[in-house]
Parts: C-alpha cells; sequence; structure tokens
C-alpha cells in the first residue's frame, strides 16, 4: 500500500488533507515538516502532504522553504475549510488561561482569541495535534490548545470555545513527490515555479511582465528571504496553465532571460475553491 506522509501526530489538520488527497494510502505521521520532505526524498514515502497557504494570514513559510530547498515537487492540492477550537484538559475560565500552544498559522489565525487572554503566553507547537497532546499530557491546569474538532476528540480534551478563528478559514494542502509530474489536465493546470532576480529597479516587473503580455493569471506571488545572502529574496509564484501550454512555456522562457536562477516547483491540477 502507497504511504503518505504528513505533519503529525494524528488528529492534525493536515492528517485530514492527506486523507482527502489520498483516501486509499497508508497515513503515515512523522515528526514534522521537515521529516515529510525527508521522507519523500529518501523514498520512506511516496508522496507528503503539507499545508501551503491561509485563507487568513497567507503563505506557509516553512513549506515553501522546503520545496526549495529540497528535490520535492507539487503533485495535486486540496482545500479544506479549518475550524479551530479551544482545547483545555478541564474547564476553566479564560482569565486563568496562562499558556496556549499551537502551530503559529493557527495562532496568528485566532489573533482575537489571543488578544481576550491577556495573561496567556503563546507558546508555538510543530503542528495543532502536538499542541493538543502536549496539553493533555501537561500536568499544568491552566495551559490550553488551539486545534481541531478531531484532536479534541482523540487526546480527551474539553472544548472551552468553538470556531475561535478571526473569520471564516480555509487552507491550501499540496501534495509533494520526488518527481515532476507533467499529467495535469491542461484546463485545470497550475505550474508552480521560483526564481530570483537582479537587484535593479524594475527586475520583479521584467520578471512577471511576460505571463501579463501573455495573458495568463499569476495567481500567487510570495517573497522569501535568501539567508545565505541578506537582505536579498527569492519569489515563488503559481501560473495558471502547463508548462508544456505554448503561452505558459514562452513567458517562463522569457522569465528565465531576466532572472539570476528559476525553477520548476510543480505542476498540478489546481483544487476547486
Amino acid at each position: 500500500m502507497t504511504v503518505v506522509a504528513y505533519p503529525g501526530p494524528a488528529g492534525s489538520h493536515t492528517g485530514a488533507a492527506a486523507a482527502t488527497l489520498h483516501p486509499r494510502a497508508q497515513l503515515q505521521a512523522v515528526a514534522g515538516f521537515r521529516a515529510v520532505a525527508d521522507a519523500v526524498t529518501h523514498a520512506d514515502a511516496a508522496h507528503g502532504v503539507l499545508p501551503i497557504e491561509s485563507s487568513l494570514v497567507g503563505a506557509v513559510n516553512e513549506t515553501h522553504d522546503l520545496l526549495h530547498e529540497g528535490s520535492i515537487s507539487i503533485v495535486a492540492e486540496a482545500v479544506l475549510p479549518i475550524r479551530h477550537c479551544l482545547l483545555a484538559r478541564d474547564e476553566i475560565a479564560l482569565d486563568e488561561i496562562r499558556i496556549v500552544r499551537s502551530h503559529p498559522s493557527a495562532l496568528e489565525q485566532c489573533r482575537r482569541l489571543l488578544d481576550r487572554l491577556p495573561n496567556a503566553v503563546a507558546v508555538p507547537a510543530a503542528t495543532t495535534a502536538d499542541a493538543a497532546r502536549e496539553t493533555a499530557e501537561s500536568a499544568d491546569p491552566t495551559a490550553v490548545a488551539i486545534a481541531g474538532v478531531e484532536a479534541a476528540a482523540l487526546y480527551g480534551l474539553v472544548t472551552l470555545r468553538d470556531d475561535v478563528g478571526d473569520g471564516p478559514a480555509f487552507t491550501r494542502f499540496v501534495s509533494v513527490a520526488p518527481y515532476t509530474w507533467l499529467g495535469a489536465g491542461r484546463d485545470d493546470a497550475r505550474t508552480a515555479f521560483s526564481f530570483v532576480t537582479d537587484h535593479r529597479p524594475g527586475a520583479l516587473h521584467a520578471a512577471i511582465a511576460p505571463f501579463a503580455v501573455a495573458g495568463l493569471d499569476l495567481v500567487r506571488l510570495v517573497s522569501r528571504p535568501l539567508p545565505a545572502t541578506p537582505f536579498s529574496y527569492r519569489f515563488d509564484a503559481v501560473v495558471a496553465g502547463h508548462p508544456l501550454d505554448p503561452k505558459v512555456r514562452q513567458a517562463l522562457a522569457e522569465l528565465a532571460e531576466v532572472t539570476s536562477s528559476r525553477r520548476i516547483v510543480g505542476v498540478y491540477e489546481g483544487a476547486e475553491q
């Protein structure tokens, strides 16, 4: 049976996404985001599933960086609604809470709740499920977690508040593999790529102009720092189209002419919004 890795433990939103993207696979929870990339790279798993974008807080930087650093590529995506809950071992008043654990992205999505907890300190966890597990195992009655309803049931936690996100939230999850897949249908294809521009006026405009001239939809553009070169950045982008389509192929060729580096990091069918 095909093995699919996701950042565990069980009960995370990404685990639910993995089941959606790979319903017949054997799902394997691993230690974190990088462990997912390593499992795929070392052939311990056929695919990995990671969150890449939140409708409330934008890009999931760790996933973008792993795609840039490693030899993995996006082959599929799914968009899932996200419902965050405030969980505790036992009932507790909000003003008695001292520690709130969750993944940094989830903490960002629940700012209004955190503002209502002036006596609490936010503590990042590897995943929302890790936050729930650590809270369940903690001897501190003032510690709580922000996680999903599945984690509450799995770790025997009490739901203090339901649906505590700042607004309706959706997360885009991607399935990654150690190869680039070209089998996406031409009408629904998305091509993810990364590029670095030179330091000169208008460099970014020159890089993305070919897509506009060709009438292509650049559906995502994210900047990320290059650690080896202080205050320099790369750009991660997604264009609606297949890299073998003439317009996309030409735009990518023109991009290569005006950038210092360029790399395709995924071809896949876009998920319905």
